[in-house]
């Protein structure tokens, strides 16, 4: 579980630019759902999500635990286990609590963050999209969007199960090449809280006696 997290959280640091050649596809129906759901969580001031993330092999869940995601505007904290990551609008911050070790990187403008709704900005551009109907995802009848890779990125295609009604995004799944599977299941959401000013800072003194790399 912890290698999955791991690869999926990491990764985001790594994802850079690629020199796409492929004539992109996106369905119209599809691209509407995922710019309207796009558009109402930038219409808040800030959003919550509570999540189940699950990992598995052959598109089966092994495993799953809890997580949180904050965010306001391009700011956003994430927290799976013992791995937090917190984007404060220039620089990302992965603490490992467990390993006792923090790595701060400076995205490029190509790069892909993970959180929740990450794919809602880069289907924009990196993937192809397809529109699947109506999917029953824990009672809620929601529309079923694939994406698939329009260059190999290590990921065979992804998921998106969202409420058009609400406009909120619940659930993804990200099947990769070698046959992983990550699963976001979103349990509970809110908006427009009053958060802790301090909530997108990495205070290092807080982890003092953490092993810290700067990319």
């Amino acid at each position: 579980m912890k290698n999955i997290i791991s690869k999926v959280i990491v990764s985001s640091l790594a994802v850079g630019a690629f020199g796409f050649t492929n004539a992109q596809k996106i369905d119209a129906k599809a691209k509407k759902i995922l710019d309207d759901i796009t558009a109402n969580y930038n219409s808040k001031k800030n959003s919550y999500f509570k999540f189940s993330f699950g990992s598995g092999t052959n598109g089966k869940v092994d495993k799953s635990e809890p997580g949180i995601y904050y965010a306001a505007g391009d700011k956003y904290k994430l927290k799976i286990m013992e791995t937090e990551q917190i984007f404060d609008g220039s620089k990302i911050y992965n603490i490992n609590t467990e390993d006792m070790e923090v790595t701060v990187a400076k995205p490029n403008g190509s790069s892909s963050m993970f959180s929740p709704i990450n794919y809602l900005s880069t289907y924009r551009k990196d993937y192809n999209v397809t529109y699947g109907g109506k999917k029953n995802v824990d009672g809620v009848n929601a529309d079923f969007i694939k994406l698939t890779p329009v260059k190999s990125n290590g990921i065979k295609y992804v998921y998106l199960f969202v409420d058009s009604a609400k406009k909120q995004m619940v659930k993804l799944e990200q099947h990769g090449n070698n046959k992983d599977l990550a699963v976001i299941a979103i349990k509970e959401y809110k908006e427009n809280q009053t958060l802790d000013p301090g909530m997108f800072t990495f205070d290092k003194n807080k982890y003092k006696n953490y092993l810290i790399t700067e990319l």
